[in-house]
């Protein structure tokens, strides 16, 4: 048999194999893995997700949290996983963007997974203390100019959209303050609302109770667009400080060279999901938006997943943005 007979016949079993993999997937449980330990919001657009996409694929999904190093350490998982399209992961802007610049890790975010489709997104916005004496953003940079290095800022997690949010501040404000770091968003939250910290970079659905409580207050919102769940609060541009635009969006992704037809009947399964008024309520009440329909595919990904880190790479590099050791 001639070279080229054998590689087309070859090329032919494995596509038929594909397709007969696909053709019976999924047969059991599929595992979804998030970085993080429960009841966060990367937790809840994992099971929200989970709880709807088994009704096309006709099998359950389970949520596992495998929480450390911001996240790396569930994708370092799930890139080792097999490619068969029953290990899958729900990152975010942290997991994917920022904690891979600031970690070691042992796998290519971008080579080594296949991406299924772009999921929800939320806005940060800049929240302060009630009595921090600036009301909007030119305020706030007036008094971080007259007062260099003494305010903090209550930053979470090394890499995290918050830490590089207010480095990113800080460089286009022209301002010096101090970070602070937390543990988690609860504590940085506590402490403003307690007056012990100055202001932070947050999810704005995470603080959006207290703000409404009159507890903190909001100087803008970190995004090109205000945010729907509080459409009275300018955007950072708007009130005189342009380019601080960060917001916190998610995805979904399978090892790589998980096959395509699998890869299709997943992107399909989160498709129909979001189609769901259910699934978008849910959603809408923790005040995360919805991808438009020509968003949800893994091409839009991708290209999505990509542009980030060729924007907030050199950031972070110029910061000297490092996990604590490394």
């Amino acid at each position: 048999m001639k070279s080229s007979s054998f590689l087309a016949l070859f090329a032919l079993v494995l596509a038929g194999v594909s397709g007969a993999h696909a053709q019976g997937y999924p047969s059991r449980p599929i595992t979804i893995v998030v970085g993080f330990a429960p009841g966060g919001p990367t937790d809840t657009v994992a099971r929200v997700l989970a709880e709807r996409m088994k009704n096309p694929l006709g099998e359950t999904l389970v949520v596992e949290n495998q929480a450390g190093a911001a996240g790396t350490i569930a994708g370092n998982r799930v890139a080792h996983a097999d490619q068969d399209g029953y290990t899958l992961s729900v990152g975010q802007w942290t997991t994917n963007v920022g904690a891979v610049a600031a970690f070691p890790v042992q796998y290519d975010v971008l080579k080594d997974f296949e991406p299924i489709a772009l999921l929800t997104s939320s806005k940060l916005w800049i929240v302060a203390r009630k009595d921090l004496p600036a009301d909007n953003v030119r305020e706030l940079v007036a008094w971080l100019k007259a007062n260099p290095g003494k305010a903090n800022a209550a930053s979470v997690g090394v890499g995290s959209a918050a830490h590089v949010c207010l480095v990113d501040l800080k460089n286009r404000s022209g301002t010096d303050f101090q970070l602070v770091s937390y543990r988690g968003g609860a504590p940085a939250v506590q402490d403003l609302a307690s007056g012990q910290a100055d202001f932070a970079c947050l999810e704005a659905g995470q603080t959006l109770g207290l703000y409404r409580a009159g507890k903190v207050k909001i100087i803008g919102v970190a995004s090109g667009t205000r945010w729907f769940g509080a459409p009275e609060v300018p955007t950072l541009a708007e009130g005189g400080l342009p380019g601080v635009e960060i917001e916190f969006w998610h995805g979904l992704w399978a090892p790589k060279n998980t096959p395509h037809d699998v890869i299709a009947k997943l992107n399909a399964a989160v498709v129909e999901a979001f189609a769901d008024p259910a699934v978008r309520e849910r959603f809408a009440a923790i005040g995360h938006n919805v991808p438009p329909r020509d968003r949800l595919t893994p091409q839009a990904l991708f290209a999505h997943h990509k542009a980030e880190i060729e924007k907030w790479w050199p950031i972070m590099k110029a910061a000297g943005i490092k996990a604590p050791g490394t």
